[in-house]
């Protein structure tokens, strides 16, 4: 394509150097075949699922009377475009059906005085079709508070459901009809008793039809859950629709995870309640594998890197909390890449499953093994000190002493293996690994076949370290920092809506040294909290300066350290920012680590709810890379996830990053996030993550981080927009 900016087309870091080529050992090509044929098909029936939900989901401010928010999914149902209802917030009630118009209204006055309401109601769309939507309103926020208070609603088509409580009670004949060749399961209880079942409800338990009318329908609950789901259900009263997960029992004993979806209606001229009841079975499977996929090493089945920093995360607060220590090992086979030479990838896979069953039979239950990548493995010993982790090297080297017999072919290998003792080595996985990894080279370089603790002699990076730090502390003063801005690109229409702020430091001996190699040195240091509020009140002010000089500026992203965040006056920091900026809080965007966020989250839920309540945005950076409790973000007030790099490199050649980069987009926009995807390098990548409805995009691809005033220049011209769905020549 031809640019009319300097843009760098290539799959470099931000430092220039050469991304590493991927490559793993490949297993049998058969087997392989298999396994992904299987993992896709499982896999598209999760995505499928995950794409059937389109709730309609809005937000109306109380204080300003309009609509400040609604989501894509009005206009398939209302048939009017989201644009017209923000403009138009009457529209809401108009389209209500005349006959339903007070009952809406009830609803809307009764979640401002208890602070949620819900009601069943008919609207009109722009065809004059009549549609059935089930309405939740929550109440948020204030009257006396800044942001005022606001209803959030979430509506949901039960056009379906309502019609066919209509054949219940107009037309018993075409009510069973219609339900016999349902492909769910669909029952009526009466009198505590199953009345109805379609045919594939006694296919779903293993009984004859007639077997189950007249049943109690708990009987199909496991035994251990009736009680709780009866209790849980009588709490509900008798008047509300209702849905729970469950485990289901068959006939022969044998069980599955099943939903339920039910609501009270009438059978035969006396109340009754009709409901349909799905198997999860496929969707519970498609989750394990999805998780297996992001912490798991296809290959070996032990953790991979992902999981095991989160483990190491776990043990160094359960030694932090208790004043113990933990070692961390890093083990190397010598020469294994003959094996892959000589004998081909099938052997060295097998060579290596061989090598992590024997291992895994001499760690402890409480230990961790990871496979990191190739022929590395490492080890997380809680409670272990340099006697414990110098036993355990020896005992690895012992496990490894005998030939592995492989495909015919007798075969001896040895490990290498570095120790780093936690608290004296490191604090965190990053330094705890790294010293270990050190120690383990000089091993190598001591021979091989052998264990060596780490020291303080073999860290050549010391020096540099200490070298940053003392220019840091000169940084601020000497106004060496600048600021550079990397545009973010809506897909839909290939508009710059915004840009991430990226620092930079301009060394006076150095020169221009990107952040990967001294923020870390400043959050060790305690640095990052003043360069971090330089930064932020940097963005700010310039993205107030492009805004007034009327450039469609909608908001600026700017990272967050996890140092700065767990300031006790952080919040307060950003709100006199904003104020002494004048900035709307709404422009501005912080991006927070998917680690940041989850460690001690419930403490961060309050953080994040504060700078939400402002009205600040939030983003997830590096969803995927960590180990996170979906949980805790479905109750995070995060708008935006980001899918690292790192998945985003090799998409085009990886299915595991594919697979993992689908699903993040299936979790956010089912969490009714943005999802926006980083690292674009080229355009084969571009047409995917459109393929896979990313939201938006940065990369190389669209621009090089820019300085203020070519990023304004960019930021004028537009030179990526669309034109009927295509992209312009750029």
């Amino acid at each position: 394509m031809n640019r009319n900016w300097e843009m760098q087309l290539s799959t470099h870091d931000e430092n220039g150097a050469q991304a590493p080529a991927s490559g793993n050992a490949a297993p049998d090509l058969t087997d392989r075949v298999l396994i992904e044929n299987a993992l896709r098909a499982s896999e598209e029936r999760f995505r499928e699922l995950l794409g059937s939900l389109h709730e309609i989901v809005w937000c109306y401010s109380v204080n300003e009377r309009k609509v400040i928010y609604v989501n894509d999914a009005v206009e398939g149902i209302y048939g009017r475009s989201k644009e017209e209802f923000l403009a138009n917030p009457k529209l809401w009630r108009t389209a209500i059906h005349p006959d339903d118009r007070d009952m809406a209204g009830h609803a809307d006055q009764l979640v401002l005085e208890t602070g949620q309401a819900a009601c069943d109601c008919r609207i009109v769309d722009a065809a004059d079709h009549l549609h059935w939507l089930h309405f939740r309103l929550y109440r948020v926020g204030d009257a006396a508070s800044a942001s005022g208070q606001r209803v959030v609603g979430v509506g949901i088509d039960i056009t379906a459901r309502k019609r066919a409580e209509l054949a219940l009670t107009e037309s018993e004949e075409l009510f069973l009809t219609t339900m016999g060749a349902a492909q769910v399961g669909i029952f009526v209880v009466q009198d505590s008793k199953l009345a109805y079942v379609n045919p594939l409800i006694p296919r779903m338990f293993g009984y004859r039809e007639n077997e189950m009318v007249g049943m109690a329908p708990f009987d199909l609950v496991a035994p251990e859950l009736r009680e709780s789901v009866v209790q849980e259900q009588r709490s509900k009263g008798s008047e509300s629709s209702r849905s729970f997960e469950t485990v289901a029992v068959r006939k022969d004993g044998s069980t599955f995870p099943a939903m339920v979806l039910a609501a009270p209606t009438s059978y035969k001229g006396r109340p009754a309640w009709t409901g349909t009841i799905f198997d999860l079975t496929e969707r519970k499977q498609a989750e394990k594998r999805i998780i297996e996929l992001a912490f798991f090493d296809p290959l070996t089945g032990l953790p991979n890197r992902r999981l095991l920093e989160d483990r190491v995360g776990q043990a160094v607060a359960e030694a932090e909390r208790k004043k113990g220590s933990l070692a961390l090992l890093v083990l190397d086979l010598d020469k294994f890449k003959r094996v892959n030479d000589s004998l081909g990838h099938g052997v060295g896979d097998q060579l290596l499953c061989s090598v992590a069953t024997r291992i895994k039979k001499v760690v402890r239950k409480t230990d961790t093994i990871a496979r990191m990548s190739g022929d590395e493995f490492v080890f997380v010993l809680p409670g272990s000190d340099a006697e414990g982790a110098a036993e355990m090297a020896r005992s690895l080297i012992n496990a490894c002493a005998q030939p592995f017999i492989i495909t015919g072919h007798e075969l001896t290998v040895t490990p290498s293996i570095g120790i780093s003792l936690y608290p004296t080595d490191g604090q965190d996985f990053e330094h705890l690994y790294k010293n270990a990894d050190l120690a383990m080279y000089q091993v190598k370089e001591d021979g091989r076949q052998n264990y060596q603790f780490y020291s303080q002699s073999m860290n050549s990076a010391t020096l540099e370290h200490l070298f940053i730090e003392h220019g840091l502390r000169n940084a601020l003063a000497a106004d060496q920092f600048l600021l550079v801005y990397q545009p973010l690109v809506l897909l839909r229409t290939g508009h710059i809506v915004g840009c991430e702020a990226l620092i930079r430091w301009q060394h006076p001996e150095l020169g221009l040294i990107q952040p990967i190699r001294f923020i870390p040195v400043a959050e060790d240091s305690g640095l990052i909290n003043s360069i971090g509020e330089w930064v932020l009140r940097k963005a700010c002010w310039q993205a107030k300066a492009w805004q007034d000089a009327g450039l469609p500026l909608q908001a600026i992203a700017v990272n967050v350290s996890p140092v700065q965040f767990r300031q006790s006056r952080f919040v307060e920091m950003v709100a006199e920012i904003l104020q002494t900026s004048g900035l709307p809080a709404s422009c501005l965007e912080l991006e927070l680590t998917e680690r940041t966020v989850m460690h001690d989250a419930e403490v961060n839920l309050g953080t994040l709810s504060a700078l939400s309540k402002m009205g600040v945005e939030l983003a997830v950076d590096d969803f995927g890379t960590g180990y996170s409790s979906l949980a805790y973000l479905k109750r995070f007030p995060v708008g935006k996830l980001k899918i690292d790099q790192s998945f985003v490199r090799d998409i085009a050649e990886d299915r595991d990053d594919l697979a993992i980069a689908e699903t993040i987009v299936s979790i956010g926009h089912s969490l009714r996030l943005n999802v926006l995807a980083e690292g674009v390098e080229t355009e084969e990548q571009l047409n995917i993550l459109e393929e896979g409805d990313s939201d938006m995009a940065q990369g190389y691809l669209f621009s090089v981080p820019l300085p203020a005033d070519e990023f304004a220049e960019m930021l004028r011209q537009q030179p990526f927009e669309k034109a009927d769905g295509k992209w312009k020549e750029w």
